[in-house]
């Protein structure tokens, strides 16, 4: 993936890691600490993200213009902290990304693979 997309579509699909991260940010920028807890509770705790996974999607996603640094953090907070928030094009792609797995669990279920999941 490289940071000449424009069209979420060339994106997809997203790993695990760098989808629940997008939805991680989707309500305002956090930390890498507060996204990896984040993760945990939006997936369930089914998606574990260590640091090492955490900063190494963040860099990619960095370079592929999903995820900016930003200056907006709480006064009283540790500067030496670094806050990510989603892009513009972050947002699509989350956008994307989730419709292509509602169109996909809704063939499913017309399918009954999953039974009476609604």
């Amino acid at each position: 993936m490289s940071d000449a997309h424009t069209n979420p579509q060339d994106l997809l699909p997203l790993t695990p890691a760098v989808f629940h991260i997008l939805l991680s940010l989707a309500d305002g920028a956090k930390h890498g600490y507060i996204i990896m807890q984040t993760v945990d509770e939006l997936s369930n705790a089914t998606v574990k993200m260590g640091p090492g996974t955490l900063y190494g999607s963040i860099k990619r996603m960095q370079k592929m213009n999903l995820i900016t640094e930003t200056d907006d953090r709480p006064e009283d907070d540790d500067e030496r902290r670094r806050y990510y928030k989603l892009t513009d094009f972050g947002h699509r792609v989350a956008r994307a990304e989730a419709s292509r797995l509602q169109k996909l669990v809704n063939s499913q279920q017309s399918q009954r693979l999953l039974g009476g999941i609604s």
